[in-house]
C-alpha cells in the first residue's frame, strides 16, 4: 500500500503521478471515483498523468492514445496494449494504491478483437 496525497489535495478532474518504479498514475474522475494505472503509456515513453482526463478515458498527451481507466485497455490506436490497473482506497482522507503485481498488459488488444 503505496500513500499518494490526502484526497482534498486531489480535485476532482485531476491527477497525481506517484514516483514508484514503474510511476503511476492516480485519476480522480469529475464523478469523484478514484483510478490508479501505470503512468507511462503503453505505446510510446509519455506520462498518462499529464493526458486528457475525461470521464473515466484518459488521453495520453504524446500521440492521443485513450486508455480505459477501469480496465487499463486502449480504446484507440496508437496503443494496442494496456496498462496495468492498481486498487485504489481512501483511509482517514489520504489515498493509497494497492500495487497489482502482474497483469496481461503484453497482449495486443486490437489483435485480441479483431481474432474473436
Amino acid at each position: 500500500m503505496i500513500p499518494v496525497c490526502r484526497l482534498e489535495d486531489l480535485p476532482k478532474g485531476e491527477s497525481a503521478r506517484v514516483g514508484t518504479t514503474p510511476p503511476i498514475a492516480v485519476f480522480h474522475t469529475d464523478d469523484g471515483d478514484l483510478y490508479a494505472i501505470d503512468d507511462t503509456c503503453s505505446h510510446q515513453d509519455a506520462s498518462l498523468s499529464e493526458g486528457w482526463l475525461e470521464g473515466c478515458l484518459v488521453e495520453c498527451p504524446l500521440h492521443a492514445a485513450s486508455f480505459d481507466l477501469r480496465t487499463g485497455r486502449p480504446t484507440c490506436l496508437p496503443a494496442r496494449r494496456p496498462v496495468r490497473t492498481h486498487r485504489v482506497t481512501v483511509d482517514d482522507g489520504l489515498v493509497h494504491v494497492h500495487l497489482v503485481a502482474e497483469q496481461d498488459a503484453g497482449k495486443d488488444v486490437f489483435e485480441e478483437d479483431s481474432a474473436a
